[in-house]
């Protein structure tokens, strides 16, 4: 046992380390992540000690459960391929643009028009996505107006990772808690709709009051343009992110597992593609390009995630957290320790240990930890940078950009936008009855 807490234990100091210090390299002009690495290492570390055998790792992961990683890795990828697509078509800077256009020279409407088209795209998206794409875009056109980036920055990273807690497809953590313990499409919905908006309203207006002064500036006018370059391909995507969404909803009703769903929907996508191409005798490089942007250091970052904690509730470590969390109401007990967890761990691998922290509760309790857990997963990516994959992605892209942002700046901002927002959304989730 000491072995495995000792091994445990380094890895995710390793691996706070380097989402600190140095989460990836640049290696021919190629930046490849590295973080994962450090996860690998301590897996690999736990095989070789013994700690765990390889047997029961592969019947873990081989496992006909709802926990099964794999099927939720399968589930995040395709849903991840469905959103790329959209982006390389140019859905989203088309977004952008046009909620620049509306906001004019106004920068208090551009403040709300950003956060309202962020929140609503990354409901049916996901938050990683979105992050990726409005980032460099605000960074460029804040440069070109003359005005300071922080409040746009700051107010896509709220709405990002506060309305993905909405759809269960809007977090890969969302999607690793919730379907480990059986939770469909709906079920999830019905549940999150009130605490998502509790916590996305009580956000926008401690941003707002955070940014009023820097608000009130005037902003130059900017003519940032985009055009879809080709509508049929955009259809072709939007009817797919649609009807899968629609699939998922009705996933419960129909016996079909939605990892199934959003896969047959991400071939699909492909095959159309193909065809289309093949029969309108145009080239493009959208899978292709999809293909590379997908995140695949995920695969190994969860499947070694999953080995160190299978070897932590094999030692009874899982259960141990789990007695010390009964304490209290679960809403609170889960959401809060999910939250700083996150902020230790980062928010995949926290989900990734709370599923069987949460397994080893009592019965009464499984269903508000879970949304509890999922709510703290969320909502930790704005305390600090740790928190979430966003986070880090997001301040990789300001580094970019040569946009200077204080990590003391983060955690300050955070504290005062995420501290309410979590009370906010959990208090609404206690009292919502589950």
């Amino acid at each position: 046992m000491e072995t495995a807490v000792g091994i445990s234990a380094v890895t995710c100091a390793g691996l706070l380390t380097s989402i600190l210090v140095k989460p990836s390299v640049n290696v021919k002009k190629h930046n490849i992540s590295i973080y994962w690495m450090v996860v690998m290492a301590g897996a690999l570390a736990l095989l070789l000690t013994r700690s765990i055998s390889l047997k029961e790792v592969i019947a873990g992961l081989t496992a006909d459960t709802a926990v099964n990683p794999l099927k939720i890795l399968v589930l995040f990828f395709s849903m991840s391929v469905l959103s790329v697509f959209l982006d390389e078509v140019g859905f989203f800077r088309y977004m952008a643009c046009f909620t620049l256009s509306k906001a004019k020279a106004n920068q208090k409407k551009l403040f709300v028009f950003l956060f309202v088209i962020v929140s609503v795209l990354t409901v049916f998206t996901s938050n990683d996505i979105i992050i990726l794409t409005f980032t460099p875009f605000i960074c460029y056109f804040a440069k070109n107006a003359g005005i300071d980036p922080t409040p746009y920055l700051f107010c896509e990273l709220v709405a990002a990772n506060t309305w993905s807690m909405m759809f269960i497809i809007g977090n890969p953590t969302n999607i690793y808690l919730a379907t480990s313990n059986g939770i469909t499409f709906m079920e999830y919905f019905k549940v999150m709709a009130l605490p998502t908006l509790a916590a996305g309203l009580v956000a926008f207006a401690v941003l707002y009051f955070l940014f009023r002064k820097k608000l009130a500036l005037p902003l130059k006018p900017n003519k940032a343009e985009e055009k879809i370059t080709d509508k049929r391909l955009l259809g072709i995507g939007l009817l797919h992110l649609s009807l899968c969404t629609v699939m998922l909803v009705i996933s419960a009703y129909i016996e079909l597992e939605m990892w199934l769903i959003t896969l047959a929907f991400a071939c699909s996508l492909f095959v159309f593609d193909l065809c289309y191409r093949g029969l309108s005798h145009t080239h493009g490089n959208e899978l292709k390009d999809c293909l590379k942007r997908v995140p695949w250091e995920m695969i190994p970052f969860i499947i070694s995630m999953f080995v160190i904690v299978l070897s932590l509730d094999k030692y009874g470590v899982t259960a141990r957290i789990s007695a010390l969390l009964e304490c209290g109401r679960p809403e609170f007990s889960y959401g809060a320790a999910s939250f700083f967890t996150a902020n230790m761990i980062n928010n995949i691998p926290m989900s990734v240990l709370f599923c069987p922290i949460i397994g080893n509760a009592s019965a009464a309790i499984t269903q508000p930890a879970v949304y509890a857990a999922i709510v703290g997963s969320n909502l930790g990516a704005l305390l600090t940078p740790v928190g979430a994959l966003a986070a880090i992605m997001w301040s990789n892209i300001l580094k970019k950009n040569h946009v200077a942002f204080r990590y003391t700046s983060y955690i300050k901002n955070g504290v005062i936008v995420s501290i309410p927002a979590l009370i906010a959304a959990l208090a609404v989730l206690s009292i919502s009855g589950i």
